[in-house]
């Protein structure tokens, strides 16, 4: 059996994620990081980050782990330009050397969203189109990813454990218990650089169409309408289901 299939099957992700959440207890962020990124407690780890708001605090506990770590960037091809310059300039400063850009396949926009404007019409489509089918293939390389989501940022997310099942890898989500006053408080501390958008009124970043400004935490990403998450799930029997409450699309923070 090669590098990582046995985390592959379902029964034995299931029994990861249980085995890990237990060890992982009780512990700090940098404690489980070490333990991912230089005890080889989860296999092949990639950190994914959407470079939005408060991405620098998980990938600045990355880089001082292993600065080789891969960061995994989904490049939408529909991200504000001033997120594009901070992904380079923030790998540069916290001195992560492995980006691996990953972006929507040409054939399947021409066929689904040739003028760029499937996401007025339908914007869980969009997202799977986009997100959710390039990530899928790009995350199918590694055993586990890590997140920078939080329990604090959505309903959905509230009961969100450390480690969870997600197609055939395991996401490990280090600051889930992290509360904002933490997040700012470690920004602070670390002379972190946000995305230059959060000075212009964008606590919460995505894509440009489906992102504007706002007062409230999370409010502005797909503003007058109850989506919450980047919209479609993939089974293993390959069928596609809204999001639920036991459902979960592949999302970075």
């Amino acid at each position: 059996m090669s590098g990582g299939e046995h985390y592959r099957t379902t029964s034995s992700l299931d029994a990861r994620a249980a085995a890990l959440n237990e060890a992982f207890d009780g512990l700090t962020a940098e404690r489980m990081l070490d333990r991912l990124l230089n005890g080889n407690a989860a296999g092949r780890v990639a950190v994914v980050s959407s470079f939005g708001a408060e991405a620098a605090v998980l990938l600045k506990l990355v880089a001082d782990k292993d600065p080789s770590t891969p960061v995994v960037f989904l490049d939408t091809l529909k991200h504000f330009d001033e997120t594009l310059d901070y992904v380079d300039s923030l790998m540069e400063r916290l001195g992560l050397t492995t980006l691996l850009r990953v972006r929507p396949s040409p054939a399947r926009l021409l066929a689904e969203d040739p003028d760029g404007t499937l996401n007025l019409r339908d914007s869980d489509r969009c997202c799977y189109v986009r997100k959710t089918l390039p990530m899928i293939t790009a995350l199918r390389h590694f055993d586990a990813i890590l997140t920078g989501r939080k329990r604090f940022q959505t309903v959905e997310r509230q009961q969100m454990d450390y480690v969870e099942v997600q197609e055939s890898w395991l996401r490990i989500n280090p600051l889930a218990d992290w509360s904002k006053e933490q997040i700012d408080a470690f920004i602070a501390k670390h002379d972190l650089p946000p995305n230059p958008l959060v000075a212009q009124g964008y606590p919460s970043i995505g894509c440009a169409p489906c992102t504007v400004k706002s007062d409230s935490y999370r409010d502005g990403r797909w503003a007058d309408s109850d989506k919450s998450e980047c919209g479609i799930h993939i089974t293993e029997d390959g069928k596609i289901v809204q999001i639920g409450a036991n459902q979960s699309a592949v999302s970075q923070d």
